[in-house]
C-alpha cells in the first residue's frame, strides 16, 4: 500500500532526524516515537489535505525532532513518521489506519482529511483505543456519536452558522440564498444554517444543493441573481468555492455579503481570484498572523518551510493546536493512550487559536467565527472581541 511513499517519508524524516545538530546522541540511543497517519495526496481531497494538514505534520516532527526529540514525560525521542496515501478514498483510509493501529501498533495516530474520512476512521481509532484530535471534521453526527477518543478542533456547524446569523443580522441582512454540497459536510451545515435563521428576521429567498464535482454553478447563480438576496452563503468545497466565486463575477452576481467556506481561507483563493478580486468576500475562518505572537511564529515557520506556501487561516491552525495538545499530552502522560486521552478531555488547552476546551467530542473554547478578505488577508471580522479587523459590510464589485 502505497510502500515507495512510506519509504519516501520515512527517509526523509531520518534525513531530518541524521542532520540533527541538537542532542544526535540522544537520538541516537532513544527509540523512536511511531506517528501513523494517512492522507489525500492523489484525488479529489488533495486540495485541501495539502493545504491544511500534511504540511503541518511535516513541519511540528521537523521542529520537534530539531529541538531533541518529543518529549515523552521527560525523555526526547525523535518521531518517526508512518504515512500512506489514501487516494481520496473513504475504504483505502479505513484500511490504512487498521493497519496503522492493528498490525503495524504505532504509538500514536494522526487523523485524515475532511468529515467523509473522519466519519468513517472516528469509531475504528476510538475501538482501538488511539487519541484521535481531528481538524478538518466538521459535523454534528461525529459529535453525537459520543465516541470519548475521538474530538473535533474546528468550531461545529452550529456555532458557525450562528456567528454568521448574527453578523448579518447586525449589520441589516434581510435576504439570503444559499446553495450547498450534498454530502455530510453540506447537510450538516444547511441544516444548522436554517435552525440560525429562526426569528432572525433574515428570509432565505432560494437553496440549491449541489453534487460533489460540480463543474458548472452559473445556472443556479443566475437563478439567485434574479431573487437579488443581500447574502450568498455556499458550503462549499475549494474548487466549488473558486467556481462559485468565478461564475458570480462572470453573471454579475454581486451581493452586499458573499460568504463561501472551505477553500476561501486558503492562500490559493486569493492568489486565483487576485487580492483586489477577493476583497470582501466572506468565509469560514478563525485566525491569522494577528492572533497572536504564537500564531505569528508559526505562520512564519510554515511559510519559511514551504517555500512561501502559507498555512490556511482555518483549519491549519486547528491543525497545529491539535499538535500542540498532542504535544503537551504525551510531555505530561508519556505514551499512555487512555492517560492521553483523559488529559485531553479533562484541560483547557493553551493553542495558538486561543483557549481550547472539550464537552465530550466537541470543541466548546473556540467560538464561530467570520473572516473577510481585506487588502490581501483574510481577516477574522466576527465576533468583535475576537476581531483581527472591522467588517466591510458591503462587498465591492468583483474586479
Amino acid at each position: 500500500m502505497a510502500q515507495s511513499t512510506r519509504r519516501l517519508i520515512l527517509k526523509s524524516a531520518a534525513t531530518t532526524v541524521g542532520a540533527m545538530a541538537v542532542a544526535p546522541r540522544l537520538l541516537a540511543q532513544s527509540t523512536a516515537v511511531r506517528v501513523g497517519y494517512a492522507m489525500a495526496r492523489t484525488g479529489p481531497w488533495t486540495g485541501g489535505a495539502q493545504v491544511s494538514q500534511e504540511p503541518n505534520y511535516l513541519l511540528w516532527a521537523e521542529q520537534q525532532n530539531a529541538a531533541g526529540g518529543l518529549s515523552v514525560k521527560g525523555v526526547k525521542r525523535p518521531i518517526e513518521l508512518v504515512s500512506y496515501d489514501d487516494r481520496s478514498e473513504v475504504e483505502t483510509c479505513v484500511r490504512t489506519y487498521e493497519k496503522l493501529m492493528g498490525s503495524d501498533k504505532v504509538d500514536l495516530v494522526l487523523p485524515p482529511w475532511g468529515s467523509n474520512a473522519n466519519f468513517a476512521v472516528a469509531p475504528l481509532a476510538n475501538r482501538f483505543g488511539y487519541p484521535f484530535l481531528a481538524p478538518t471534521a466538521l459535523s454534528k453526527r461525529l459529535a453525537e456519536m459520543k465516541l470519548p477518543y475521538f474530538f473535533l478542533l474546528l468550531q461545529q456547524p452550529a456555532p458557525m452558522t450562528g456567528a454568521l446569523v448574527d453578523m448579518l443580522k447586525a449589520n441589516g441582512c434581510k435576504t439570503l440564498a444559499c446553495i450547498y454540497v450534498d454530502d455530510l459536510f453540506g447537510l450538516e451545515n444547511y441544516a444548522a444554517l436554517k435552525v440560525a435563521l429562526q426569528g432572525s428576521g433574515i428570509q432565505m429567498v432560494e437553496d440549491k444543493s449541489y453534487p460533489g464535482g460540480v463543474k458548472d454553478l452559473s445556472p443556479v447563480l443566475r437563478s439567485i441573481k434574479d431573487k437579488n438576496p443581500d447574502a450568498f452563503v455556499g458550503f462549499t468545497y475549494p474548487p466549488d468555492t473558486i467556481l462559485a466565486s468565478k461564475q458570480a463575477k462572470e453573471v454579475g452576481f454581486n451581493p452586499k455579503f458573499f460568504y463561501a467556506s472551505v477553500g476561501t481561507a486558503f492562500q490559493l483563493y486569493r492568489n486565483v481570484m487576485t487580492p483586489a478580486g477577493a476583497e470582501g468576500v466572506l468565509g469560514m475562518g478563525s485566525w491569522n498572523a494577528k492572533t497572536s505572537s504564537a500564531a505569528k511564529a508559526y505562520f512564519d515557520a510554515h511559510t519559511k518551510k514551504f517555500a512561501g506556501k502559507e498555512p490556511d487561516r482555518w483549519a491549519s491552525g486547528a491543525c497545529w493546536a491539535g499538535l500542540e495538545i498532542l504535544t503537551n499530552a504525551v510531555a505530561r502522560q508519556g505514551l499512555d493512550r487512555k492517560a492521553i486521552r483523559d488529559y485531553v478531555a479533562g484541560t483547557t488547552h493553551k493553542t495558538i487559536i486561543g483557549d481550547i476546551r472539550f464537552n465530550g467530542s466537541e470543541n466548546v473554547g473556540t467560538p464561530g467565527t467570520v473572516s473577510q478578505w481585506q487588502n490581501g488577508e483574510f481577516e477574522v471580522v466576527w465576533p468583535k472581541n475576537v476581531a483581527t479587523a472591522a467588517l466591510n459590510p458591503n462587498k465591492p464589485a468583483w474586479r
